[in-house]
């Protein structure tokens, strides 16, 4: 392995991918008089804090917190400790990215940005291909089976 330490080789940070996308999504919705939503605004407020508040929970709180706790890399970058596959872990393979989703679609919500939104399909497909594809593959090299019973019993999303 010429001295290099094996990791997922996620070129990009996730949380900038759905960051990017949704200032661009938010601005460009503006700027180019993209049409809104069409909800009521304490509707939108209430549903939007609502997403993002699950999303809270799935993802910083419930994913990377066992991360932290178990004492395993959260950074796509580096090498992981151990296999999670406990507490949230049990219902999806992939709570951060869910919860970053969510986070997303809450905060499209309030700014009222359907742009924003439509976005978020070519952000998960972009995460689905350049980040969890990566990270499954240096998962199942990793942990092997292990990993492949947990990935047959788990489900990525939900």
């Amino acid at each position: 392995m010429n001295g290099q330490v094996d990791s997922a080789n996620v070129r990009f940070p996730p949380p900038l991918i759905y960051l990017g996308f949704l200032v661009f999504g938010i601005w460009a919705g503006r700027a180019f008089a993209f049409p809104d939503l069409g909800m009521e605004s304490s509707t939108r407020d209430l549903f939007g804090w609502g997403v993002i508040a699950i999303g809270v929970i799935v993802g910083p709180l419930a994913g990377a917190g066992l991360f932290h706790r178990l004492r395993t890399a959260i950074i796509p970058f580096k090498p992981a400790s151990r296999l999670v596959t406990s507490g949230i872990y049990r219902w999806t393979r992939n709570p951060m990215y869910l919860g970053m989703a969510l986070i997303y679609a809450g905060i499209a919500v309030l700014f009222d940005s359907l742009l924003a939104l439509v976005l978020l399909i070519p952000v998960l497909i972009i995460i689905q291909l350049y980040v969890i594809a990566r990270e499954e593959a240096y998962l199942e090299r990793t942990f092997g089976d292990e990993y492949l019973a947990y990935k047959a019993r788990v489900r990525r999303w939900l």
